[in-house]
């Protein structure tokens, strides 16, 4: 039998460094160039997912190519949040989230060999402290949280500020483990 190879649908260092966990190594990088614009009234749980079959999707695939994508959404209430793009855009996002709760909803994707697509959708309830104004300067002066979903990253000094994490830390970094590790078995791929 051929060597099955693993296809990471995304650029992102952070799903690669999640796979590592789980003993999986992407063979290839590809990064889909999709459009990630919400359309009209789309709820961020269909966004996600939406976006993670794309990705998926629109990857070529070889016939000994396992294909694995993600998007990670952070929604307060039925709003999606874009990412940080500007330290403004950061500063409006970080003070919505100020002492709320908001969901962080990653989706994930698989092509297998047989070309049966599996996806799973996570959501994880993030809670941050009330932030001053001083809190977000600080945070914003590191430098993380810029061009991320929300205007944070969890896996940095943000995560001294969020109060509680209910569900998967990983999949608010940007890939649930559990669920990636139970779709990459079931698409053939072999994980100890």
């Amino acid at each position: 039998m051929n060597k099955l190879s693993l296809v990471l649908a995304s650029s992102s260092p952070r799903r690669r460094d999640l796979l590592a966990r789980i003993g999986a190594a992407a063979d290839r990088i590809a990064s889909p160039d999709i459009d990630e614009s919400p359309l009209k009234d789309e709820l961020p749980r269909a966004y996600a997912l939406r976006l993670a079959l794309a990705k998926a999707q629109a990857v070529d695939r070889q016939p000994d190519e396992i294909v694995l994508a993600g998007d990670t959404t952070v929604a307060l209430g039925r709003r999606i949040l874009p990412p940080a793009e500007t330290v403004d855009v950061q500063r409006k996002l970080l003070g919505l989230i100020s002492g709320r709760r908001h969901r962080c909803i990653s989706a994930v994707c698989v092509i297998g060999l047989d070309g049966k697509t599996r996806t799973r959708v996570v959501e994880t309830v993030v809670t941050f402290k009330r932030l001053t104004t001083e809190e977000i300067g600080a945070y914003i002066a590191c430098g993380e949280g810029l061009g991320k979903a929300g205007g944070y990253a969890i896996q940095g000094r943000a995560e001294a500020l969020i109060r509680s994490v209910t569900g998967s830390h990983s999949g608010v970094i940007g890939l649930p483990l559990f669920e990636t590790r139970a779709l990459l078995k079931a698409a053939g791929l072999p994980l100890g």
